[in-house]
């Protein structure tokens, strides 16, 4: 069972989309004509979720605290800083903008794929962890994300 999630984002930052995997899960976790009715729910099984781009990744963070996320955009900011800083002279895919190289370069680091374990038909995410896209560039995006749901 698959499904894609769109994710609309308006410059760098961290992205929570976890509700809308819940929705989905307790949906069913499938699209019409998947075999399963709306509300079945699944049971047991394991959700990988890909996203289908080269300048963003995925994260399981904490999605009680703001300022994790803040730390987060500030540290990788930091370690990866825009094309133009003088420390990044050596870069020469810089046609795209400052942001582009730099965001291709976080998403080499992090992971574009997640697996989470379902359990009795919830995410089986701690207290505290969300799901989010991590957008790596500065413009707006429509980001994609495939969900395979495994029974």
């Amino acid at each position: 069972m698959q499904n894609d999630f769109l994710i609309s984002t308006h410059g760098q930052g961290l992205y929570e989309f976890t509700d809308d995997l819940r929705r989905w899960l307790a949906s069913g976790g499938g699209e019409q004509g998947s075999g399963l009715k709306a509300g079945s729910g699944a049971k047991y099984g394991v959700l990988t979720l890909f996203v289908r781009h080269t300048s963003c990744s995925l994260l399981i963070q904490e999605n009680a605290d703001p300022d994790v996320q803040r730390d987060l955009r500030a540290f990788f900011r930091r370690l990866v800083p825009p094309s133009n800083d003088p420390s990044m002279s050596y870069l020469r895919h810089t046609y795209e903008g400052v942001d582009d190289m730099p965001a291709h370069i976080k998403a080499a680091m992090m992971p574009v794929s997640l697996t989470i374990p379902v359990r009795d038909g919830v995410l089986a995410l701690g207290t505290w962890q969300g799901v989010y896209l991590f957008e790596h560039r500065d413009a707006p995006h429509q980001r994609q994300v495939v969900a395979h749901l495994s029974l």
